[in-house]
């Protein structure tokens, strides 16, 4: 199996994504203002709540989990079980999440305008990634 760019960078992606919520963990309210997270995830965090650091480290594991799958596809580690849907999955979430954010925005009213629009063209071109970098792959990607 061919490695895979347009993969490679989505689990790139990823990986950095992953990188930014730690430093939310690590650094506090800080982060998660400069975010956009909303001011009450910064508050809770500045406060010791634990709730901020187990949301934010729910959305860490999922993305290094992605990240895996995309370099798994990319050919760069071995092969993943369920590695098609997987792709196909993870492309819908992030596409969806990034067109579908306005219907989103009332769910969090503490995330910021800038946080919306940032965080959905991110994950809109991430899902690009994925989608186009698991079509190109679809043929290596059948069941073995």
């Amino acid at each position: 199996m061919s490695k895979n760019r347009f993969l490679i960078a989505g689990a790139l992606c990823c990986i950095i994504a992953a990188v930014a919520h730690l430093g939310c963990i690590v650094f506090g309210g800080d982060w998660y203002r400069f975010f956009g997270a909303g001011e009450q995830m910064a508050l809770l965090a500045e406060q010791g709540d634990p709730h901020p650091t187990i949301v934010t480290s729910v959305i860490v594991t999922v993305l290094l989990i992605w990240a895996l799958f995309a370099l798994s596809g990319a050919g760069v580690i071995r092969r993943l079980p369920l590695l098609r849907t997987a792709l196909c999955v993870i492309s819908a979430i992030f596409l969806l999440r990034g067109l579908a954010f306005v219907a989103m925005m009332p769910l969090f009213p503490g995330n910021s305008l800038t946080f919306w629009l940032v965080s959905s063209a991110i994950c809109l071109i991430i899902g690009l990634l994925y989608a186009i970098g698991t079509v190109q792959a679809w043929r290596q990607l059948r069941a073995v």
